[in-house]
C-alpha cells in the first residue's frame, strides 16, 4: 500500500510540475489601460494566481486614453477601458481598436441587455469593438417621504406639489432625460439633426415653463447633496451613487429609476489596434466578469458592473439600495448614451443658454 501511495504522489507532483510549466507558458505581460478602482490590487493577484499572466496597470481616463492610442496607432496597451461613446468615432478617425472575438467572451456572465446596447454602440462596418463592463447612470434623487408619491419621471419635477424645492443642472443630461419623459427618443433623432433640432425645442419650452418650480440649477455633487440633506431641496436629477451616499445618512432619501429610465454610462473592455496579449485580455475580461470577482471591482471603484448576479456579492448594505433602485425591468430601461454625432452639441448648447436666461 506504501509503495502504491508513493507511486500515486510522485505521479500528482509531476503532473503538478506539468501544469506550472505549461500555464508559465502560456502567460503573457497584459498592459492595461484603465481607470482607478478597475483592476484594485487583489484581484490582479488572484489573476496572476489562476492564470500566470502578469498586469501592468497604467490608470487613465477617456481623454488620455484615446491620446495615448492615437500617438501609437494603437500600441502600448493589450487592453483599454474608454466610455462606450468614445469608441465609434476614434476608430473611424484613427483605427486604434481591433475588432472583439466575441466568441472568446463568457457571454452568459454579462447582464444581456447591457452587453447587446453596447455591442450595438460599438459596431463599426458590421464588426463588435467593445463589451461593457463598469456603468453607472442619473436619474432621480429624492426624499421619498417627501416627493415619492408625485415624482416618478423627470417631467415631474415641474409638478406644482413640489414648486420650489426641485433641482437639475443645466446640461445635456437634463435635455436628454426631458426628452425621454416627454415620449420622445433623441437618441433615435441623432442622424437627422433638423428632428433633433425639434426635440430639443420642445423641451426648451419645458425647461422654460418648469423654471419657478427650480430652487437653484446645482453645478456640483456636493451642493446638491447639501441641498437634498437640509430639505430645501425634496427631488433632483442626480447620479445613482449620489442619491446611495446620502441615502446611507437618511433611509427616506435614495436614488429612483425614472420610468421613462435612467440615463447610462458604460465603460468598455477595447482591444487596442497593436496589442500583442490578446489571449491574457480575454482571461482577465472573462476573469473580472465573474460575479464574485465583480463585486470587489465595485468596492474598490464604487459603481457596479455588467456582471450578471454581482450584486449578490456585494456589500450588504450597497446591496440594498442597488436592488431597490434597479429591479430588472429598470436595468433592462436604462438609455444608453451612444456617440454624439458633430453638430448636436451646438443645438443643445444653445437650448440651454436660452433656457438659463428666460425670465
Amino acid at each position: 500500500m506504501k509503495s502504491g501511495f508513493k507511486f500515486l504522489k510522485h505521479t500528482f507532483s509531476v503532473f503538478a510540475i506539468g501544469a506550472v510549466a505549461v500555464q508559465g507558458a502560456n502567460a503573457e505581460t497584459l498592459r492595461l489601460l484603465t481607470w482607478g478602482g478597475y483592476a484594485p490590487d487583489d484581484v490582479v493577484e488572484m489573476f496572476k494566481a489562476e492564470t500566470g499572466h502578469t498586469v501592468e496597470v497604467t490608470k487613465s481616463n477617456n481623454e488620455e486614453m484615446i491620446a495615448k492610442l492615437r500617438a501609437t496607432r494603437g500600441g502600448g496597451f493589450d487592453l483599454a477601458q474608454p466610455s462606450q461613446d468614445r469608441i465609434l468615432g476614434p476608430q473611424l478617425e484613427f483605427g486604434i481598436y481591433k475588432p472583439i472575438d466575441i466568441s472568446r467572451i463568457d457571454q452568459g456572465q454579462f447582464i444581456q441587455s447591457m452587453l447587446s446596447a453596447t455591442m450595438a454602440n460599438t459596431t463599426v462596418e458590421g464588426r463588435v469593438y467593445g463589451v461593457p463592463h463598469v456603468w453607472g447612470t442619473s436619474g432621480l434623487v429624492m426624499d421619498t417621504a417627501a416627493a415619492g408619491d408625485i415624482v416618478k419621471d423627470y417631467t415631474d419635477l415641474c409638478d406644482p406639489a413640489v414648486a420650489g424645492k426641485v433641482s437639475y443642472r443645466l446640461k445635456r443630461p437634463t435635455l436628454i432625460g426631458f426628452a425621454f419623459a416627454m415620449g420622445m427618443d433623441p437618441f433615435a433623432a441623432y442622424s437627422d439633426e433638423a428632428a433633433y433640432k425639434d426635440i430639443m425645442d420642445k423641451v426648451e419650452s419645458k425647461l422654460i415653463d418648469c423654471k419657478p418650480n427650480v430652487k437653484t440649477y446645482w453645478g456640483g455633487g456636493d451642493e446638491l447633496m447639501g441641498l437634498v440633506r437640509s430639505g430645501e431641496v425634496v427631488a433632483s436629477m442626480a447620479w445613482d451613487t449620489g442619491g446611495w451616499k446620502l441615502n446611507a445618512d437618511n433611509p427616506n432619501i435614495t436614488f429612483v429609476a425614472p420610468t421613462s429610465g435612467a440615463l447610462g454610462w458604460i465603460d468598455t473592455f477595447v482591444l487596442p489596434a497593436k496589442g500583442r496579449a490578446d489571449d491574457a485580455a480575454y482571461d482577465w475580461i472573462n476573469f473580472v466578469m465573474r460575479p464574485e470577482i465583480a463585486a470587489k471591482i465595485t468596492a474598490a471603484a464604487g459603481n457596479f458592473t455588467a456582471s450578471s448576479g454581482a450584486d449578490a456579492f456585494a456589500e450588504e448594505s450597497l446591496k440594498a439600495r442597488y436592488q431597490a433602485s434597479f429591479p430588472a425591468v429598470a436595468i433592462d430601461n436604462i438609455k444608453w448614451y451612444p456617440p454624439v454625432p458633430g453638430g448636436l452639441e451646438a443645438i443643445e448648447g444653445a437650448v440651454l443658454d436660452r433656457v438659463k436666461a428666460a425670465q
